[in-house]
């Protein structure tokens, strides 16, 4: 069975890869950058411990290319976005006065709330 995951090419390391290595001997510089779409025979996959630890001959310059298009580690503000949005969601929606209406937004029923394209269902307990 083929596996679908580039590895890491380092000797012994079964990684999955995430950045490739190409030298460009003219100009002596190492290049790495996003996992290319396909293997190159005169590149190295890397895995992502590898590609944060390479390091270049003497003399020779490293070239680290970032794709904006690929994931980043989320950060404490990230996470904290992502909370403030999850608590937003969960609000009950604020009713004008005199605006009718038995169902909540939308026209749901049963306890469920809508925002956007987030929805909060009620436990039956509350």
């Amino acid at each position: 069975m083929v596996s679908l995951v580039r590895r890491c090419s380092r000797t012994a390391c079964g990684r999955p890869a995430v950045a490739t290595l190409t030298y460009v001997y003219a100009d002596s510089t190492a290049v790495l950058g996003p996992l290319a779409t396909y293997a190159e025979p005169h590149c190295y996959d890397l895995c992502a411990e590898h590609s944060e630890r390479l390091t270049a001959p003497r003399g020779w310059d490293v070239v680290r290319l970032t794709d904006g298009s690929a994931p980043s580690r989320p950060t404490g503000d990230d996470l904290e976005a992502l909370a403030n949005a999850v608590r937003e969601a969960a609000r009950p929606p604020e009713r004008a006065a005199g605006a009718g209406g038995g169902a909540g937004q939308g026209g749901h029923t049963g306890g469920e709330t809508r925002r956007g394209h987030l929805r909060v269902l009620r436990s039956p307990d509350s």
